[in-house]
């Protein structure tokens, strides 16, 4: 989840840049049985763990440097201070603030396809809100009432003027964390409020961008890691309609361990084992420190996790206080961050086409 948002200045239907906020207090031992055994993910012991895919790659990655297009530049900049490590994912927003903003403008989307264009290997990651506008503490029961419009389809012409957008600029292959951190509070595109008109809306949108011709995007079901507002599974709209498996995994609450962040009802553990159900990847499309202050212990279990796990790209989000390169707060993580990341060539993304593709 995310604080510190910024305004869209009148003339720039650009894009936002935020941060993260807690996801909540523990659960009693009670609580987690319950909220466990309420949906897909069974309790520790109750069956055998499916195998975890491993990876046969270092995982493409790359950082959240800032979602206005003149941020760019600052890929290039924090991957020579990587001692030219190769940065092959691009990751930005679409602002909410109205539905203008989910089609996309079309020059920063441009800018970055011409970013991601420069080199095959690339890959852009665009965080698509699925409501709007998408912070501004909307009520559950307006954001209900919102999502039964959406299963109208009052909504299917902004998404399908974005998909044709994206082909039109050169990113048909783009990467969708389409209503990202939905288990959680801080947005509209909030599951919990409805989770079965959530899930139906979900899959509507993924079937009118599909429809582009031309299109091969990929969509990235992103919660927030642990139980938040809702157990995510209970959000999950169907392996049809995704095509990988992602967690924003943020250093909390304050005290966590980094086993605690693994053994946690809905955390990394249960991530990559009902990721592995389905034979789909990974992914980490926001990490970072944040209530533990400066912890290099994080930074090196949260990079081997992602390397010994079938990730399909991961970004850390690089602003204070979450990140390396453009955060002085952080000195001991930030020489861990570079002597593990440092050179990394990272690897072509993942290929693989989506159901029906």
């Amino acid at each position: 989840m995310r604080l510190a948002r910024l305004t869209l200045a009148a003339a720039a239907l650009l894009l936002v840049t935020t941060a993260s906020v807690p996801s909540g207090t523990p659960l009693s031992q009670t609580e987690r049985h319950t909220s466990l055994s309420s949906d897909a993910i069974e309790p520790r012991g109750a069956a055998p763990r499916p195998a975890v895919q491993r990876a046969r790659h270092e995982p493409p990655f790359g950082a959240f440097v800032g979602s206005w297009d003149n941020y760019i530049p600052n890929i290039a900049k924090m991957a020579t201070w990587l001692n030219g490590a190769d940065m092959q994912v691009g990751h930005t927003y679409l602002a909410g603030n109205g539905w203008g903003d989910v089609e996309g403008e079309s020059v920063v989307l441009g800018l970055w396809s011409q970013w991601k264009l420069a080199d095959p290997q690339r890959k852009l990651v665009l965080g698509v809100p699925m409501l709007v506008p998408n912070e501004n503490n909307m009520p559950d029961a307006e954001v209900a009432r919102l999502l039964a419009r959406a299963n109208k389809g009052e909504f299917d012409l902004h998404f399908l003027k974005l998909a044709r957008k994206l082909v039109a600029l050169g990113g048909q292959d783009t990467v969708m964390t389409l209503g990202w951190e939905m288990n959680g509070t801080t947005y509209t595109s909030r599951c919990k409020p409805d989770p079965t008109a959530w899930k139906a809306y979900w899959r509507r949108i993924v079937t009118v961008m599909r429809s582009v011709p031309g299109q091969h995007f990929k969509f990235d079901f992103n919660p927030t890691r642990g139980l938040d507002a809702i157990p995510w599974t209970r959000c999950y709209p169907g392996d049809d309609v995704v095509d990988i498996i992602g967690m924003d995994s943020y250093d909390q609450p304050a005290g966590g361990t980094f086993d605690e962040y693994i053994s946690e009802p809905y955390g990394l553990q249960d991530q990559v084992e009902f990721a592995a159900k389905r034979g789909k990847p990974v992914s980490y499309p926001e990490w970072g420190l944040f209530r533990n202050g400066d912890n290099p212990e994080f930074v090196r279990r949260m990079v081997e996790w992602m390397r010994t796990h079938d990730t399909a790209y991961q970004t850390v989000t690089d602003y204070c206080p979450h990140g390396f390169w453009q955060c002085d707060r952080n000195p001991r993580s930030t020489s861990a961050f570079k002597q593990l990341m440092s050179g990394s060539k990272g690897a072509a993304f993942p290929s693989a086409p989506h159901p029906g593709q």
